[in-house]
């Protein structure tokens, strides 16, 4: 099996929703754009990438999102060296219904109380319902790594809590770890790094807001 020697993950720059949530009781959630800070964001991480990537292939799998493709357009990277596919089970979490912001705001609360992990918001998902959906992408990307000419750099352009649910499958990290780890700011990057010992490193951690109990113990 020829695993790559880094997975790149990225956060899209910032978009409307992040600057104004009020967007999104107009313009559906996949279709919301960049803000000009955004492009900037997209801009600087792809400056640091070229540098990480420089000669090698990529394999670049893109949410199908509108500001996850226009982060990975402006992340400027050689498009004879990047091979992009676009990857739905990377896509945001489903929110439901923007349309009622009382409703919405509500549920925010309610899903602070019960746990970002369980919580399903009505006419939309769970931090579970991703995590599975990232779960069944993984094991298409395991499948990939059989190729003998795939590329040694894979860079997956998302969202935060995508990326966090990414490493929690990937490292096995518990429900209660992953509960307290804030999302990445807009256009930041984790990387997954290949050890001599054939594991994976991180980069470096998610910040956290709290400190994980043992399974079941709840949050202290």
């Amino acid at each position: 099996m020829g695993r790559p020697q880094r997975i790149v993950l990225v956060r899209h720059g910032e978009s409307q929703g992040n600057e104004d949530d009020t967007v999104y009781e107009r313009v559906p959630d996949h279709a919301l754009e960049l803000t000009a800070e955004g492009r900037r964001q997209a801009a600087r991480a792809g400056a640091r990438l070229r540098k990480v990537f420089g000669g090698e292939r990529v394999q670049a799998f893109v949410s199908p999102y509108r500001r996850t493709w226009h982060t990975f357009e402006e992340l400027g990277l050689d498009p004879g060296l990047v091979q992009a596919r676009e990857e739905p089970r990377l896509r945001e979490q489903d929110w439901g219904n923007w349309q009622d912001p009382e409703d919405i705001q509500r549920q925010r609360k309610a899903r602070d109380a019960y746990g970002h992990f369980f919580y399903r918001f009505a006419m939309g998902e769970s931090g579970a319902d991703v995590h599975d959906r990232v779960g069944a992408f993984l094991e298409t990307l395991y499948r990939a790594f059989d190729k003998p000419d795939f590329p040694p750099n894979v860079l997956l352009v998302t969202h935060g809590l995508t990326m966090r649910l990414f490493c929690m499958r990937w490292f096995h990290w518990t429900v209660e770890e992953f509960e307290t780890l804030s999302n990445p700011s807009n256009g930041e990057t984790r990387m997954l790094l290949l050890q001599s010992s054939g594991r994976y490193h991180l980069d470096r951690p998610f910040e956290r807001w709290g400190t994980p109990c043992p399974p079941g113990g709840g949050l202290q």
